[in-house]
């Protein structure tokens, strides 16, 4: 090997090698760490101190991990070529099924209690319309008008007294109870009709309702004479029935043997076993099919009308109370084991002579809360409390709010709904004037100003039931000799033949086994949000969450230490000159270092900053002294020497 590669070969083995070529493992990672734009590498090199290259080194191997992590679930997801799709065709869980009379009590059971009330209701009808009753009935052939004996005390009329006003006059009215006129005062409250009149009516019916004190009244009026008289018959029949006890409610209803004929569900008999008995203070005793008792909720296995719930309900026209309700039938309400089933708010009445049949179809529906809705999942995070026995819905919260804020300011509890604890429902000997209270109450109900509907929330996850009716003519014409006998041989607790006007059929059933499920779900998530973030920084600046650590460490914590320093030096500069100015100057004494230009650096000095440095004051930079070449042991290459650069020999 030459002279010349001998040379380059033992330069290149002591020079400081960089790159590729790096002889180690160590300066190879070294070089890759300080030239690569992964910035967490370099961060780890170039970072001062132990504490930050420590964390660095741990922001860069959670980065690392978390990339690994990521990659594996989209690779796993990618080659198992799967799909979501949820499809429920099965057996579905029956509903719970609710049925009631529209006639709460036997009319034989109440008469006794009613009488009085039902006597002034006769004379104000024949007082305001000047008819008589077509009895066509035994049990109100019984009764006549003759019975009602003349020159009594009109005591409901003299609670609550009924007027008519003349068309467009509300200064005065005419008593029903003195047939006289009187002056009126208090405010007007006209009530919509449910009847539809075609001729204007020349008189408006109402009642004067007072406060305990008389100071203030109001005069509810209503167009039809008709819904006046229910509506008067209704508030003294509440006070009535709110001194009756519970025990004696139930025993005045229906049984369920008086009102199931028959029953079959899904294809199989049932009877009054099968139901549960509920009693609601305006509809009596309700019975409820597939309450879930024991945790048993029964399932249907096909859709259509053969596997539903096919009963026949007694009605029994001629228990009816007459003033109370004007039609005959049942209501029905479909609804969860758990829930409280609001006949009064959302019943399906059946007709009487009728088959009706209901074909349902499931929703359930699941939706998120606070931040994205206002539902709520319990009562957690509603202010009422729940006076039902039942799961949370936002009826029972509307109904619970209205009854606490009764009790509040009625000092009662009102009838149709149930009575909390240490409470009384209202009435007239414990509260003469609570109907005033009930129904200014209502109004301010309905005009939201009692807060119950700010106060009250969804409820996040429910099912729906929609229904679909449809009547047809039940019993036929050909069919009903024979099915009426026979329908009247099997019950035998009924000792009379049965009418088809006294009976109702009911088909409630799955039209299809198909259940739609409504799932809200975010469409920004937290996930979606870094995931948009990262692609914008990765697209448009080439940076990740290790960058950008980068940077907050760069220009906040790096830049604020740098400004806090040289603050710091200014603060120290200014305290030096403070104190110079008050003492003497004293000599100035030697700092351990001549060069002035390192006073205030911190740093190690570079070859640039070393260039910049004043020469020492006073002193002789050393001259450098030419190499000695001996030391080289070239003797052998150079020994022949050249003629031009001999040195003469001196003399």
């Amino acid at each position: 090997m030459a002279a010349g590669e001998k040379i380059k070969a033992k330069i290149k083995k002591n020079l400081p090698v960089r790159g590729p070529q790096a002889p180690t493992i160590k300066e190879l990672m070294r070089w890759y760490c300080l030239n690569t734009n992964t910035h967490g590498c370099r961060r780890i090199v170039v970072s001062r101190g132990r504490l930050r290259r420590l964390l660095w080194i741990l922001f860069t191997l959670t980065a690392v991990a978390l990339i690994f992590w990521q990659c594996a679930l989209l690779i796993s997801s990618f080659y198992t070529v799967s799909v979501s799709i949820k499809v429920h065709f099965q057996k579905l869980d029956f509903p719970a099924v609710t049925i009631c009379n529209i006639n709460p009590y036997r009319y034989s059971a109440v008469r006794d209690l009613l009488a009085d009330l039902e006597q002034e209701t006769r004379g104000t009808l024949k007082t305001l319309y000047g008819f008589s009753e077509i009895t066509s009935r035994k049990r109100r052939e019984a009764e006549s008008w003759s019975s009602a004996r003349e020159g009594t005390g009109s005591t409901f009329l003299n609670l609550v007294p009924l007027l008519a006003f003349e068309k467009g006059e509300t200064s005065k009215a005419t008593d029903f109870r003195t047939g006289r006129k009187r002056k009126v005062s208090g405010r007007i409250i006209h009530k919509s009709s449910d009847v539809m009149h075609v001729h204007e009516s020349k008189e408006v019916v109402g009642f004067q309702l007072c406060s305990n004190d008389t100071s203030s009244c109001a005069v509810y009026t209503f167009s039809s004479g008709v819904n006046a008289i229910q509506e008067w018959y209704k508030l003294h029949y509440m006070n009535i029935m709110a001194q009756v006890s519970p025990e004696k409610k139930i025993n005045m209803s229906y049984s369920a043997e008086e009102l199931l004929v028959t029953c079959f569900f899904d294809g199989e008999s049932c009877d009054a076993r099968n139901f549960t008995r509920f009693h609601h203070p305006m509809y009596g005793n309700c019975y409820t099919f597939n309450k879930g008792e024991n945790e048993t909720i029964l399932s249907t296995s096909m859709g259509g009308s053969e596997y539903g719930l096919q009963v026949i309900l007694y009605i029994n026209e001629e228990e009816y109370n007459p003033f109370l309700v004007s039609s005959t039938g049942a209501k029905v309400i479909v609804h969860r084991q758990d829930e409280y089933p609001f006949i009064e708010d959302v019943g399906t009445e059946i007709e009487t002579a009728m088959a009706t049949s209901i074909g349902m179809h499931l929703t359930e529906s699941f939706k998120l809360s606070e931040p994205y809705s206002r539902c709520t999942e319990d009562w957690s995070d509603v202010l009422i409390k729940n006076i039902y026995n039942a799961t949370y819905s936002l009826q029972i919260c509307l109904h619970s709010c209205f009854q606490a804020k009764m009790v509040e300011k009625c000092g009662c509890a009102q009838f149709n709904q149930p009575l909390p604890q240490g409470v009384n429902y209202c009435n007239y000997q414990q509260h003469p004037n609570w109907m005033y209270c009930y129904y200014e109450l209502h109004q301010d109900f309905v005009r939201e100003e009692l807060g119950c509907q700010s106060m009250c929330k969804e409820a996040c996850s429910f099912k729906e039931w929609t229904l679909t009716t449809s009547l047809a003519q039940w019993p036929s014409e050909v069919s009903e000799k024979w099915l009426l006998s026979v329908l009247t041989w099997d019950q035998g607790q009924i000792k009379k033949k049965l009418n088809k006007t006294d009976l109702a059929k009911l088909l409630i059933f799955y039209k299809d086994l198909n259940q739609r499920s409504i799932v809200e779900s975010p469409a920004n998530s937290i996930e979606m949000l870094l995931s948009n973030i990262g692609g914008q920084l990765g697209l448009w600046m080439s940076c990740s969450i290790v960058c950008v650590i980068e940077i907050i460490e760069v220009f906040f914590i790096d830049s604020l230490s740098i400004v806090a320093r040289h603050q710091w030096h200014k603060a120290k500069e200014w305290w030096a000159r403070r104190q110079a100015s008050t003492c003497p100057e004293a000599p100035p004494s030697p700092q351990g270092q001549d060069n002035l230009g390192l006073d205030v650096d911190d740093d190690l000095p570079t070859f640039t900053s070393a260039l910049c440095l004043p020469p020492a004051p006073g002193g002789q930079v050393p001259g450098t002294p030419p190499p000695r070449y001996n030391t080289l042991r070239l003797d052998r290459t150079f020994s022949r020497q050249l003629t031009d650069t001999e040195v003469p020999a001196e003399s």
